[in-house]
């Protein structure tokens, strides 16, 4: 199994509308490091569910249920989708500001490149953070 981190803007696509759904497409993407990193992801993944933007901070855990396909909503270029559905929400936002003072997060993706919006998450990170929800 691997980790990751799907970054979306809350007024796009949040953690409630995840909920609510029960299941959703992640579409979007359209950088070609993040598409790479949909591509890698198999059935069974677990991600973090981070919310972007003002309050930045990791919400919630989520599963990949259906691995990659061609983005329907692409108009061109050769973009993909993953199927995800939610596992459940964090005790309490895990904040970027957090993650970056946190020296046993110092070699996070999210830290070196806060902008990639589908980043591998390695298992002791992933570890790590779900021990600092509490």
């Amino acid at each position: 199994m691997n980790y990751w981190l799907l970054k979306s803007e809350p007024d796009i696509f949040s953690w409630a509308k995840l909920v609510e759904d029960g299941q959703a497409m992640w579409d979007g993407v359209r950088n070609y490091q993040a598409r790479n990193n949909l591509r890698s992801m198999k059935k069974g993944d677990i991600f973090f569910f981070y919310h972007s933007g003002k309050k930045s901070g990791i919400v919630g855990l989520a599963e990949v249920i259906k691995e990659y396909y061609p983005d329907p909503t692409a108009k061109e270029g050769d973009w993909s989708v993953v199927d995800v559905k939610p596992i459940r929400q964090l005790k309490r936002i895990i904040s970027l500001n957090e993650i970056k003072q946190t020296p046993q997060l110092q070699s996070m993706v999210l830290v070196k490149n806060s902008r990639l919006s589908v980043q591998p998450v390695a298992a002791g990170e992933y570890s790590f953070i779900l021990t600092i929800e509490e």
